[in-house]
């Protein structure tokens, strides 16, 4: 009862003041009075909500049960008798007739949003991924200290792969033949199979980017369940070897070293959790002087953290950083990591390089993305089309550039979206606007155009719609109407504006609900099965268009959120932590993870994390 007491303290004035005295009357002398009594009416208060949230959560999710439940028995991959193909054997699920074989790689947010976006009907799917299930990736800093269960952050992907009647195959692939449509997978120790397709979805990821440091063996990194068991065990290795009486003061003090590389929302994440655990939980087990040595530090290559958000949460984080001990080095890049050590240099003000090194126990490097084996292999099968050194790239419609017949598409931490760019078609566009008679464009001609332009040009719609309310500031002469080079400057803003977009979750799941239409639309235009996307088919979907719904970020009792164009939320309080949960509560996979979330939320109010080291 004391560790319940001590976490509503932490939670919030209110709910101490209540709880606290509860649990002094239920330990300290018998039950009942009007204390008991009001501590009762309160664990029946969180009793119901408890019930009411799970009653919602239920409701929400009916439609996936019931979908779950009536869906018939997965089809089989089987071996193709005689089947042969450059050396491998070739494999294929059973077949439907006037349905084309999908099959998609990966298992994450692109490929689990398509899936789940797909009529039931629509294609013979079959899914392939070296694990099998999915993770929400977002909750895996706080299942790093045990806020949340591993398992909470999880799950199956054959759950998901039912729902379509569709296969899964837990296999990497190695290899794809463009030409012949197969893809060459591989499980560890069986072989390998190709498995051909008519339309291939490649959502396989990225890796971390190494910035040429070396050394990063020694460097934990935070994309699998697996990663963040590892990252707990380390931290908990660490306390238990710094509490032996072998161990020196300078020995302590390195092994209580933790070191971020990379000041985005999955590094600040993971400092802000790694701080709360400290903070509220290991405090109560360890001595002072053990919890005296303990640093955390970021070390940020940009000057602020979180510079992908606006520039008040990025300042707003490092105050909140900074009130909670945690030190944020930025403008520094990491030369190279050893098993005790890391060296880093910074710019003076003169411009010269200074180099330091500091002694740490753990390093976490989450420092962008880049190629993995798979999709290195897929470009250099597509040279002339794919010069991008960190990522696929795709076009407005996902479809990957270089693949004549169009059946390939690209979405995730893998791919990169190459819009149009409005300013290589000037002449073209300033014709359409003005009128024949005239060099210049009016007002309401403009207006025109932006209707127009933002229709043929979806992704760059809101940006057009600016040019409206700046139209004053790009007529540079005053005369009221647009000439061509005025016109060719607005059009370069827009196209500014047009960037890579950024390595989030929220995109990938947008473009995996985009591409699950975009299928479901192709498919019904299809009596039977054929071998090519034709253009009649690209012109019946609509080019793809990320909208952000917001980033958030989690950052110690405190959270951020970015909803663009300037609009900000920022709170360091318990409503803003519980803000930041709730938006991710609504967006999981399941009736199941939502259910299991909420368990563990309540769990580490009232209990508090577990330290074993597991």
């Amino acid at each position: 009862m004391m560790r319940f007491a001590r976490t509503a303290a932490v939670a919030a004035p209110g709910i101490r003041a209540a709880l606290g005295a509860g649990a002094r009357r239920m330990s300290t002398g018998p039950a009942g009075g009007a204390g008991s009594w009001r501590f009762a009416r309160r664990l029946g208060a969180w009793a119901a909500g408890t019930t009411a949230v799970a009653g919602a959560a239920y409701y929400l999710g009916r439609n996936e049960i019931e979908a779950f439940d009536t869906a018939e028995p997965a089809p089989e991959l089987r071996l193709l008798a005689g089947a042969q193909h450059r050396g491998y054997p070739v494999a294929e699920m059973e077949r439907t007739a006037g349905r084309e074989r999908l099959v998609v790689l990966g298992a994450g947010w692109g490929a689990v949003a398509v899936l789940k976006t797909l009529d039931t009907d629509a294609y013979d799917v079959m899914v392939i991924s070296p694990e099998n299930y999915f993770i929400f990736t977002p909750l895996l800093p706080s299942a790093t200290v045990g806020t949340v269960e591993f398992r909470s952050v999880m799950e199956c992907i054959r759950r998901i792969v039912k729902r379509v009647r569709g296969a899964f195959v837990e296999a990497s692939a190695v290899d794809v033949d463009l030409e012949a449509k197969c893809v060459l997978v591989e499980h560890a120790g069986a072989g390998r199979v190709w498995v051909p397709y008519d339309r291939l979805v490649v959502g396989v990821g990225a890796q971390s980017i190494t910035h040429g440091a070396a050394g990063l063996e020694h460097c934990h990194r935070l994309k699998t369940v697996l990663d963040a068991r590892s990252i707990r065990q380390h931290i908990m290795a660490n306390f238990e070897r710094a509490m032996l009486p072998t161990t020196s003061a300078d020995e302590k003090r390195r092994l209580l070293t933790f070191v971020v590389c990379g000041g985005g929302p999955t590094g600040c994440e993971f400092a802000a959790e790694l701080h709360d655990f400290l903070a509220e939980d290991l405090r109560h087990f360890f001595p002072q002087s053990v919890r005296g040595m303990v640093k955390v530090m970021i070390i940020q290559s940009r000057d602020h953290v979180l510079n992908m958000m606006d520039s008040a949460i990025s300042e707003f984080a490092e105050r909140q950083f900074d009130r909670s001990g945690i030190t944020v080095i930025t403008n520094a890049r990491v030369q190279s990591i050893s098993e005790t050590a890391l060296r880093y240099t910074t710019r003076a003000a003169d411009g010269s390089l200074q180099e330091h090194e500091i002694p740490q126990g753990f390093v976490l490097w989450s420092t962008g993305v880049s190629l993995t084996p798979f999709t290195r292999l897929l470009c250099d099968k597509l040279p002339d089309a794919q010069k991008n050194r960190h990522a696929i790239t795709v076009d407005d419609r996902l479809r990957v550039k270089g693949v004549a017949d169009g059946s390939v598409y690209a979405l995730g931490d893998c791919a990169t979206v190459e819009y149009p760019q409005m300013l290589a078609r000037i002449g073209e566009l300033f014709d359409s606007a003005h009128a024949k008679d005239t060099r210049e464009i009016t007002r309401d001609e403009f207006a025109k155009f932006v209707r127009s332009a933002a229709a043929a040009y979806p992704p760059a719609a809101s940006h057009l719609h600016s040019l409206m309310r700046d139209f004053d500031e790009f007529d540079v002469d005053s005369s009221g109407t647009i000439d061509r080079g005025e016109f060719g400057a607005m059009l370069q803003y827009v196209d500014s504006k047009l960037t890579a977009l950024p390595a989030l979750a929220q995109v990938a799941n947008q473009e995996g609900v985009y591409l699950g239409r975009a299928l479901n639309t192709l498919a019904t235009r299809r009596a039977d099965a054929a071998p090519a996307v034709t253009a009649a088919d690209a012109a019946a979907v609509p080019p793809f268009s990320y909208r952000s719904r917001g980033t958030l970020a989690y950052l110690g009792r405190a959270a951020a959120a970015d909803f663009g164009e300037g609009n900000t939320y920022k709170g360091s309080n318990l409503a803003a932590k519980y803000l930041w949960r709730s938006a991710y509560w609504t967006q999981q996979v399941s009736l199941r993870t939502r259910f299991l979330l909420m368990i563990d939320w309540i769990k580490e109010m009232v209990f508090g994390r577990d330290i074993s080291r597991f």
